[in-house]
């Protein structure tokens, strides 16, 4: 019997030290995060945006008769959202995304419908995948950058700056 009771306390004892180290003490395990190439400090992203002034000016000045739009803004839940619908098209259409591109535009001079901004200039997004080019048949190459991902839908509606001429901080 006394073993019996020695052998039921040592698996009490056991299971006890078992759960503080594995339950209380350990976090689950939490991604790795990996500084992306390209990151640079707000300082150098300062000198990018005051390097950008003369041209914002002179199409501010000689395009569109006002103070234009120099930013776009997505929350992190659309930008999340964004980027699965936009992968899972692609995975779809017969591509791997890889990527995405942004590029400048501009919303047209007349109304289109109630949200547009009329003459604004925008910024939007668009998926890409290395592998555009390879199902082209003859002469099709290999893009390490990614090339735009046919048929598939760019993000815009980004809100603009506040004011839309809000420069680098907000």
């Amino acid at each position: 019997m006394k073993n019996l009771g020695s052998l039921l306390l040592g698996l009490i004892i056991g299971a006890l030290l078992m759960y503080f180290f594995f339950c209380s003490g350990v976090k689950a395990m939490e991604p790795e995060i990996i500084k992306p190439k390209g990151v640079i400090t707000a300082k150098e992203a300062m000198v990018l945006d005051e390097a950008f002034n003369s041209r914002h000016t002179l199409i501010s000045d000689s395009i569109v008769k006002r103070a234009d739009n120099r930013s776009a803004w997505w929350s992190l839940e659309d930008m999340r959202n964004y980027l699965n619908y936009a992968e899972n098209q692609s995975k779809e259409l017969g591509y791997t995304m890889d990527g995405v591109r942004v590029y400048l535009g501009a919303y047209p001079d007349t109304t289109v419908d109630s949200t547009t901004t009329v003459g604004y200039t925008t910024l939007f997004i668009a998926p890409t995948s290395s592998e555009v080019g390879l199902k082209g048949g003859a002469g099709a190459s290999f893009r390490e950058n990614g090339g735009d991902v046919p048929g598939g839908d760019p993000l815009n509606d980004g809100h603009s700056g506040v004011p839309p001429s809000a420069t680098y901080p907000q």
